[in-house]
């Protein structure tokens, strides 16, 4: 790669990563996300491909260091007995309604904001009450950041810069949840 390329690519980062609107989009998710933890709640975290793990960095991040309760549905077992029993576009629909409760706020994360079982997902969400917290790509006008009530996008069809930018925006929410982007991670000495 040349330097001219690698110079464009990382201005895209920067770029699209730390645009003035995205400051209180943190501020309101970690306002969220702190509601929830005080009313007892959790959060659910659910996507496809690596937006599901950027979903479980994120559930671990939240759970771990944030102290709100989240989790993920990316368990085999679970996606496919789900995928089986109620079609694959539905399976994360189906995990939140088995496992919401009115005190939760559920998370999906897709680089396009089209695919079918994170959109129904986020529709089964609003139609239960839950809060939907959004984070996508590519088409501003994509129908999981229309069914959502905090909409983060990335204007970008650049997969990884997308999902790398995601992961800056969901883990900046944790610390400013904490207070400080450093912190003492481990309970014990080695």
């Amino acid at each position: 790669m040349s330097k001219e390329f690698l110079d464009a690519y990382f201005e895209d980062y920067r770029r699209l990563a730390f645009p003035a609107e995205v400051y209180p989009l943190i501020e309101q998710y970690r306002d969220l996300a702190a509601r929830v933890r005080d009313a007892g709640g959790k959060q659910m975290f659910a996507g496809n491909g690596a937006s599901a793990s950027a979903a479980e960095h994120g559930a671990v991040d939240f759970t771990k260091q944030g102290k709100v309760r989240s989790m993920t549905f990316h368990d085999p077992n679970l996606i496919t007995c789900f995928a089986n029993d109620f079609g694959y576009d539905h399976w994360m629909a189906k995990a939140i309604e088995h496992h919401c409760k009115p005190e939760d706020a559920v998370v999906l994360i897709s680089v396009s904001g089209t695919s079918p079982s994170v959109v129904n997902a986020a529709r089964f969400a609003r139609d239960a009450g839950l809060p939907v917290v959004s984070f996508t790509g590519r088409d501003p006008n994509n129908p999981l950041k229309q069914l959502s009530d905090l909409a983060f996008h990335v204007p970008s069809d650049a997969y990884n810069l997308v999902e790398c930018v995601h992961c800056i925006w969901i883990t900046a929410t944790i610390d400013l949840m904490i207070g400080s982007p450093v912190y003492e991670t481990r309970a014990y000495e080695l």
